[in-house]
């Protein structure tokens, strides 16, 4: 199952820490990248790998379209968009939906969930602010082009890309524009950004096809890696390294601070964004394979191989890796071996990247479901 390549972004991963705060520890995975920009949950105990494979579907619910985005998870609600324009607002024990809202256009976007606001953009060219509990519109604000990259917010800042080249950094209060900077990538920017330390990162598109940081507070250049090709996935960061994959075939790692290149490792087209635990990054490919790298050194630790390819962005919890395929199926593996512990086959394939989050799996497919797993 293929789509334009810009849904990947999404994909294809976030902010509980308390020095950068972002957000209440409640919110489990508020945001893509979820608090760390690594896509791990190290406060999920429960499923694990000895009891991983007993996890049976909780529930579904079936929206009008392709689910493609990866939901969020806040105050005991799951968050997703849907391929038929609609956000949805699921109760996340029973899959009973509470309210839902019109966007206008096709929804690429994960949700970002920060002090009782949903974040979320529209290929409709806007950015959205509503209210969690009921859906009603705060405020919206038009941009240029569609918003396929999935918002982050940090420090009352949201910070997102969009398919004419722009990024944008608005008053997450107001929606008022505090600054934007265009990067010239004909096929727009929708890579998700990480901020950290007082820097945004993120990758940029055919002719540009470059990885940027800039001053958070300003938009202003610190620096730019040019890499061979165009830049969908979302960067993570880790240790003060910034990991981020080209379709020129490479996953990078670069210096957070400077843009050195500490080491690159040859994967192939890849859609899919990397997370990072416990020292390992983990990342999908195109053809098919799920990869374990050691963070330091890009050396190959294991590989997993799906039947189909890997635009899913994985995520980790508690030892266990889990992401879709286009083989229809999300899969559990092991985190530090790569053996299969559980898998789901859905009606279509699952390019919705996973959240996970008080021993629940949630995640979406191209059937139109939005799916919850967990144990009895």
């Amino acid at each position: 199952m293929k789509r334009i390549s810009i849904v990947v972004l999404i994909l294809c991963a976030c902010l509980v820490s308390a020095a950068w705060g972002q957000e209440p520890a409640g919110e489990r995975w508020g945001q893509f990248h979820r608090n760390n920009m690594e896509r791990w949950n190290p406060y999920d105990k429960v499923l694990n790998v000895n009891n991983v494979g007993s996890l049976h579907r909780k529930w579904s619910y079936k929206t009008g379209g392709w689910v493609l985005t990866p939901p969020a998870l806040a105050n005991g609600v799951v968050y997703v968009g849907s391929d038929d324009g609609n956000v949805y607002a699921l109760r996340a024990g029973t899959g009973h939906k509470l309210w839902s809202y019109p966007a206008g256009a096709d929804l690429l976007s994960s949700p970002a969930v920060v002090n009782g606001v949903v974040y979320v953009g529209s290929m409709s060219d806007n950015l959205y602010a509503l209210n969690a509990k009921t859906g009603a519109l705060q405020w919206s604000v038009v941009t240029d082009g569609g918003d396929c990259s999935s918002p982050t917010v940090v420090n009352g800042v949201i910070y997102f890309g969009s398919t004419e080249g722009n990024v944008y950094a608005l008053n997450a209060s107001t929606g008022a524009l505090l600054w934007s900077y265009a990067t010239g990538a004909e096929d727009g920017v929708c890579s998700s950004p990480a901020v950290q330390n007082g820097t945004i990162y993120f990758g940029s598109t055919i002719f540009d096809n470059s990885v940027y940081a800039l001053n958070a507070s300003t938009g202003g250049l610190l620096w730019r890696y040019r890499t061979g090709g165009p830049i969908y996935p979302s960067p993570a960061l880790a240790n003060g390294v910034v990991y981020i994959g080209s379709n020129d075939y490479y996953l990078y790692a670069l210096n957070a601070s400077t843009g050195n290149l500490q080491w690159r490792y040859g994967i192939g087209a890849m859609y899919s964004s990397p997370a990072v635990a416990n020292g390992i990054v983990y990342i999908g490919g195109e053809n098919g394979v799920v990869y374990a790298l050691n963070a330091s050194t890009g050396d190959l630790l294991w590989s997993y191989t799906t039947g189909g390819a890997v635009e899913s962005s994985p995520a980790v919890a508690n030892g266990v890796v889990y992401v879709g395929s286009d083989d229809n199926s999300i899969y559990a593996l092991n985190a530090s071996t790569g053996a299969l512990l559980w898998s789901y086959a859905t009606g279509d394939a699952v390019e919705s990247s996973p959240a996970v989050a008080d021993g629940v799996v949630y995640v979406g497919s191209t059937d139109g479901k939005v799916y919850a797993f967990g144990l009895d």
